[in-house]
């Protein structure tokens, strides 16, 4: 049996971070921009797609134009509203804009394609959200835009979209939205689609502790997670005499913004 402990910074809080540390002196609001939408005091239109790019994805804001859902686009807009009164005097990069912005689009990000915690997880679909500019937000705009994405923070162009990603993920998702990994392990693997050659298959997540916990340490998660892991993926690979798994853990930063589970792999081309 192999076990390896992966530091692999979530899918999900790499969304929620990446735009808090690009914030700072950048006022490029995506490519392709729409006129109407640069420095927009406006909440975004719900239910509208573009075409996003990782680059895209990296800025805080952004104004790239819409384009007909029915033709092809990697992004929709699943949700969005007002910023709570909370953040009216907070600053343009304050980490609480992140974690709010990860409760709220990763609960409506699962709800919206129909993913339960774990599949939320384990889906090379992911999503990023966006604020307005800082000249809009120095004008006292405060909202927030949530798109579902055709890729994940290890994807270098994404994949285009149905028509709508309401419900994608219901019942028995295809392989190609679910996450594997080709490589002698799942840290020094390349992460593919589960419908190309691969090693590696993230097969279940397991749960290490509540919403009012604090975080226990690098260390106990690490500890936790093996074993639990060791176990579910057994369970999943049906009790065979020898196996071998992988794991990813989450750590400090990713509990603080509400990721509670780690994700187990197994050891499979199927």
């Amino acid at each position: 049996m192999l076990d390896r402990a992966v530091r692999l910074a979530g899918m999900l809080a790499l969304l929620l971070l990446v735009p808090v540390l690009a914030a700072c002196g950048s006022e490029s609001q995506g490519k392709n921009t729409d006129d109407d939408l640069v420095d927009s005091l406006e909440v975004p239109q719900n239910g509208v797609c573009r075409n996003l790019t990782p680059d895209d994805v990296a800025l805080p804001a952004n104004a790239t134009a819409t384009v007909p859902c029915s033709e092809e686009h990697t992004a929709e807009t699943f949700a969005t509203g007002e910023l709570p009164e909370e953040f009216d005097d907070t600053g343009y990069d304050d980490a609480e804009l992140g974690r709010f912005a990860y409760r709220t689009c990763s609960t409506a990000f699962a709800k919206f394609v129909e993913a339960d915690e774990s599949l939320a997880l384990r889906t090379t679909m992911s999503w990023a959200w966006f604020r307005p500019s800082e000249k809009a937000w120095d004008k006292g705009a405060r909202w927030y835009r949530c798109d579902v994405l055709g890729g994940s923070t290890a994807s270098t162009t994404y994949r285009p979209l149905p028509e709508t990603a309401r419900g994608m993920l219901a019942g028995r998702p295809p392989d190609v939205w679910l996450s594997c990994a080709r490589g002698p392990s799942v840290g020094e693997g390349e992460k593919v689609p589960c419908s190309q050659k691969h090693d590696w298959r993230a097969v279940t997540t397991v749960k290490l502790g509540q919403p009012e916990d604090t975080y226990p340490g690098d260390r106990v998660m690490e500890s936790r997670t093996r074993s639990f892991c060791s176990t579910s993926v057994e369970a999943w690979l049906n009790y065979p005499a020898e196996f071998e798994y992988g794991f990813t853990f989450f750590h400090e930063a990713e509990w603080d913004a509400g990721v509670r589970r780690s994700v187990c792999w197994a050891r499979t081309s199927e």
